[in-house]
């Protein structure tokens, strides 16, 4: 008797164990993101944190959930939030295109990138665009190695203007570029840095390409990447969410219409306002 009791008590505990566990999940929103692009994320220390982790963490706030972030590989970002089982949404300074598109929904756009160039001084030609500001055009990468962060849009990018479409062209097609993925962009600057010439650039969304070199400028530059004069390489950034998790979209686009309604003395709205203070400006 003293035996079924204890097995009993087990099931009983071992039930409200998963209850308890169910229960914790429901209440909680499990965002993936990439903490290796800053400043949208990054670690300090052990911690995430960055401009998304401070977007979703009002959006748990409003839903009055809590937050966990994971950090996963770029790469898995979009399939993990379409499956829904190990993710609600992915938050990592995402670009919306017509193929993820496909597989999640994505919030309203909050902010618009540029992609750029890193590069050590005087190793690249640089142009000058419409307004007569410095500008890496890409011819100007031809026979260049090109490092990029792993199924990021420059990834994408740098892929289309090597190889070309049915229809397209690419501006690199044919002129000996080569595209060298790596899985961060901290990786693929520590290796144009390294000196080995395994890759000549690396090209990465603005920001990101910024944070990189803002402790070595004396020796590296970032600038805006453009197909000529007046046509720069740009997308818009989105979080995306499981297709099934409508509240948790709506959630996330009236924190995202609140803040970019927002505007402070120097007329910058909430999002570009984290944008400085992860950037310790």
């Amino acid at each position: 008797m003293k035996k079924l009791l204890t097995i009993l008590l087990c099931v009983a505990l071992s039930v409200v164990s998963v209850f308890a566990i169910t229960g914790c999940k429901k209440d909680a929103i499990v965002c993936h993101t990439n903490a290796f692009f800053a400043p949208f994320e990054y670690y300090q220390g052990t911690e995430i944190v960055g401009v998304d982790v401070e977007i979703m963490n009002k959006v748990a706030d409003k839903m009055g959930k809590d937050l966990i972030i994971e950090d996963k590989d770029f790469s898995t970002l979009i399939d993990s939030t379409s499956d829904g089982t190990l993710c609600d949404c992915a938050a990592a300074g995402i670009t919306i295109t017509d193929a993820r598109k496909e597989k999640v929904n994505f919030s309203i756009p909050y902010y618009t990138s540029v992609q750029y160039v890193v590069f050590a001084k005087d190793t690249i030609t640089v142009s000058k665009n419409a307004n007569n500001e410095d500008v890496v055009l890409w011819e100007s990468l031809a026979g260049k190695k090109i490092g990029v962060q792993l199924d990021t849009t420059g990834d994408i990018y740098v892929g289309l203007e090597i190889e070309g479409e049915e229809d397209y062209e690419g501006a690199l097609q044919g002129k000996n570029a080569e595209k060298k993925p790596y899985d961060t962009a901290q990786l693929a600057f520590d290796s144009l840095k390294a000196g080995t010439g395994a890759i000549d650039v690396v090209v990465v969304d603005k920001l990101p390409a910024q944070y990189l070199i803002k402790n070595d400028t004396a020796n590296y530059v970032a600038l805006p990447l453009y197909y000529d004069a007046n046509t720069a390489t740009e997308e818009q950034y989105a979080i995306a969410v499981n297709k099934n998790q409508t509240d948790l979209l709506n959630a996330i686009n009236e924190v995202l219409t609140e803040l970019l309604n927002q505007q402070d003395a120097q007329g910058q709205n909430g999002i570009e306002q984290l944008v400085m203070k992860h950037f310790a400006i």
